[in-house]
């Protein structure tokens, strides 16, 4: 009997690759805890557009959104755009329609991998928020022009307090795992009238969880912060496209968008996804870092066992990020992160890791 059924959007680009190897390890792993999902595969991808017209609509998105969870690969080509001369990608359009107002993006330093900067001991997670902000205007209407262009941002309390609820939430439950739970705001409010209203609600919400300790940095100094002092921070949270920015900045802070998973939720939805690009460049060579996408399977997992109060789920995540977390330390490693190994041999050293008490799903439901 099937526990969970899964929706995969492979995608474009290094998409199917990476969606592959976390599906590889999935299964691995659900069939020694004894978890069994069920996948059903979607194309709504650029190249499905370019050859067909065909792109992702509400009807598509209500019956994908009767699965449990959704594991989405990476999508996006830069030659295939709509006719406002944007790319074409399904994850605006999802995340409008199931109410994914937060992507959560962590970004930790493994044992094993080599950063740009001194600090060793980056351990936070980006909350960036996805609903609104800078692209709350796209579904207006845009008279095409070569003399300008605009597009508007607009901040709403509803979605701040959704957002930064969570964010708190998130700080409190990340402090048990040995963090400093703290939560951080990057904003603009001495510039934009709609962070001004941003920035108040968070105080208001701040002020509501007096045990988490918080702080707020304008988005320049915070950038700055990011780079010359990234253990400041442990939970950060910003606006969409303010922290569609800091995220990638963090990642590079660890080694790249190649070990940056992400989450987009609701409390109903979940969206898993790397947080990299489709990579054309490289598709099809066997060279693509499968460890964003096989991290963002744990956070399903992860997310499953929360909302399902499912152990198995759990414990099927912590294995699989305790397995990435020894392949990357001990190798071999991707040619992104300086090494030499392909998709494959990533996907085998994750197998090999994966923890063995996952062999006796009886030991592993009693064991703590």
């Amino acid at each position: 009997m099937t526990d969970y059924d899964i929706a995969v959007i492979p995608g474009d680009g290094i998409g199917p690759e990476v969606v592959d190897a976390a599906l590889a390890v999935l299964r691995e792993c659900g069939a020694r805890c004894g978890l069994e999902l069920d996948y059903t595969s979607y194309d709504f991808s650029a190249d499905l557009y370019r050859r067909t017209g065909r792109k992702i609509t509400a009807a598509d998105m209500d019956e994908i959104g009767e699965a449990d969870a959704v594991l989405f690969g990476a999508m996006g080509l830069p030659d295939v755009r709509g006719p406002e001369g944007l790319e074409l990608g399904a994850q605006v359009e999802m995340r409008a329609h199931y109410g994914l107002f937060a992507s959560l993006r962590p970004v930790r330093l493994f044992p094993g991998v080599e950063n740009p900067v001194t600090a060793k001991n980056i351990d936070m997670l980006v909350i960036r928020e996805t609903t609104e902000g800078m692209f709350a205007g796209l579904a207006d209407e845009h008279e095409p022009s070569d003399e300008s262009a605009s597009d508007r941002m607009t901040i709403t309390r509803a979605t701040c307090e959704k957002l930064f609820d969570l964010a708190f939430a998130q700080a409190r439950a990340r402090r048990k795992r040995g963090t400093p739970g703290h939560v951080t705001l990057l904003h603009k409010s001495n510039a934009l009238r709609s962070n001004v209203l941003m920035e108040k609600v968070f105080d208001e919400v701040a002020a509501r969880n007096p045990d988490v300790g918080s702080a707020k940095y304008y988005i320049d100094a915070g950038s700055m912060y990011l780079v010359t002092d990234p253990e400041r921070f442990d939970v950060v949270v910003s606006e969409n496209i303010f922290g569609d920015i800091v995220s990638e900045i963090a990642a590079g802070l660890v080694g790249g968008l190649g070990v940056a998973p992400s989450a987009d939720v609701s409390p109903t939805h979940g969206v898993f996804q790397p947080s990299h690009g489709s990579a054309p460049d490289i598709a099809g060579k066997g060279i693509a870092n499968p460890i964003a996408m096989i991290l963002s399977a744990a956070m399903m997992l992860e997310w499953l066992g929360e909302r399902h109060g499912d152990d198995r789920c759990t414990r099927a995540a912590q294995s699989i990020q305790a397995a990435v977390e020894a392949a990357l330390a001990t190798g071999p490693r991707a040619r992104d992160l300086g090494g030499t190994a392909g998709t494959q041999d990533v996907v085998e050293a994750v197998l090999g890791a994966l923890p063995a008490q996952l062999e006796n799903p009886a030991l592993a439901a009693t064991d703590s």
